[in-house]
């Protein structure tokens, strides 16, 4: 079977405000997402893609735009599917306006029974990017061999549910898993079970030092020493 390359998309002008984004429109990729999202042709220069697959949202098309223009070849397509979770009523509220709300405690401790108020819930999130990604899966290898390597930008909640679903993990586990914005992450697939090669590989180290006081990622430290992780994937390393 194929080995999925899953890229959370770039750090976001919502990822730096403290947004949860989801679907609302106009969320695009800040100054270091777009810095991030021109090392990703370096980054991914030894692999061999067969296509990208991506999320409709704006912020990952504009990560993928500096690999599609080093790789001009590269077929593209666009997957419903894997995108954002469908946050409803929450899209666009500050996340820590949100960390009060009572529906927050069943979103960290129990997500398989969290249903977002106008939205989805994250069982069925997971469920369709499950699916979205057998069915590419599948198509992948029969268009390009069981060898392939094809590549998702996607987002972090999807991701991290997608990791789960590949380690055998209750979905009510899945907050425990963290991918940083343009992080990679690497998964083989066989005819058996996944394999999980690569976990939010950023390539830089100092992102696990301690975050300045005056960076977003210090607020989402801060969220993750309290106990609860980011919702939505968080903004990452300054």
């Amino acid at each position: 079977m194929a080995t999925l390359i899953l890229v959370r998309h770039g750090r976001s002008t919502a990822n730096t405000a403290g947004l949860l984004a989801g679907w609302t429109p106009g969320v695009t990729l800040d100054e270091r997402g777009a810095e991030q999202a021109a090392a990703l042709p370096g980054r991914l220069a030894g692999l061999p893609l067969a296509a990208a697959v991506t999320s409709p949202l704006e912020r990952c098309r504009q990560t993928l735009e500096p690999l599609l223009a080093a790789r001009p070849g590269l077929a593209v397509h666009t997957e419903e599917r894997i995108g954002e979770c469908h946050y409803g009523d929450w899209s666009g509220r500050k996340l820590s306006e949100l960390a009060d709300e009572p529906l927050m405690k069943i979103v960290q401790q129990h997500p398989s029974g969290a249903v977002f108020p106008g939205g989805e819930s994250m069982r069925a999130m997971q469920a369709r990017a499950v699916d979205a990604v057998h069915e590419w899966n599948a198509r992948i290898a029969r268009e390009h061999g069981d060898d392939a390597v094809y590549l998702m930008c996607s987002h972090g909640d999807i991701i991290k549910s997608l990791v789960a679903d590949a380690l055998g993990m209750h979905l009510d586990l899945f907050q425990r898993i963290h991918v940083d914005p343009c992080s990679v992450t690497a998964i083989r697939y066989s005819p058996t079970r996944p394999f999980l090669l690569r976990l939010g590989d950023t390539g830089d180290f100092a992102t696990l030092a301690p975050p300045r006081a005056d960076t977003a990622a210090a607020a989402d430290k801060a969220t993750e020493d309290g106990g609860n992780a980011v919702v939505g994937g968080g903004a990452g390393a300054a």
